[in-house]
């Protein structure tokens, strides 16, 4: 018998009968790694199913993993992170102009300097964006009952999607040399909206015009924050 090395609890198997711990972690090598890689990217429960989901009936798939089975689909949080990663190694790859977050600031400001850093950390960037939208999703969809942190987690797989469609614009133009980004813009605010307002209720067309004003409130008010804080930083510097 022996003590599980991660809660305590005695183990006469192979593994803790409290939480489920390998009585022996096998050693990290190459099988290991690929097991790994094999996981994430394994199309009935990986990232890859997590997409084909996500395309065909986002809010309804949502709404399950919300509700019912939080294992059929990659965690939003890695999976925003993960997309927005693979969109800044093409991007960055192909040299493609960013249209996803475009600013006119001075890269001495220190609004252009947020910018820059929302331009160089896409995950953490879509996460914080992903807030402003959930609040005025809230408020806008309040009769429902989902509670914010719920709306948060739709975002995340939301924006997570944005950002492959992104990489295939981004793919194209690197490509073929002809730019798209402003299309990809136009493809990704659509799917949004489609996917927020089929998380409500996808059978009228007020959820769907709500889901608009939604995304528009949550991007502008993101930029006025933005703004207001760079704004006030340089204020308070000014005045030293």
């Amino acid at each position: 018998m022996t003590n599980c090395k991660n809660c305590g609890t005695d183990i006469t198997l192979n593994f803790c009968p409290k939480c489920g711990q390998p009585a022996v972690l096998k050693r990290i090598d190459a099988h290991y790694i690929v097991h790994e890689i094999e996981h994430v990217l394994h199309f009935e429960r990986g990232i890859l199913y997590t997409i084909r989901e996500l395309i065909t009936t986002p809010g309804k798939n949502v709404k399950k993993y919300i509700a019912e089975n939080r294992s059929r689909l990659v965690k939003p949080i890695i999976f925003i992170i993960i997309t927005s990663l693979i969109y800044s190694i093409v991007s960055h790859f192909f040299h493609v102009n960013d249209k996803y977050v475009s600013y006119y600031e001075s890269q001495h400001s220190t609004t252009g300097s947020i910018y820059l850093w929302i331009q160089d950390h896409y995950g953490y960037a879509n996460i914080m964006i992903g807030l402003f939208i959930a609040f005025w999703a809230k408020l806008f969809f309040n009769k429902y009952g989902f509670n914010l942190f719920e709306i948060v987690i739709l975002l995340c797989f939301i924006l997570g999607m944005t950002m492959l469609i992104y990489t295939i614009f981004a793919l194209v133009e690197g490509v073929t040399h002809t730019s798209v980004m402003v299309q990809a813009s136009i493809v990704a605010m659509l799917y949004s909206i489609w996917a927020i307002g089929q998380f409500f209720d996808p059978y009228k067309i007020p959820s769907y015009l709500k889901a608009l004003a939604v995304y528009i409130l949550g991007y502008l008010s993101f930029t006025v924050v933005v703004v207001i804080i760079g704004l006030s930083i340089d204020l308070i510097l000014m005045k030293r």
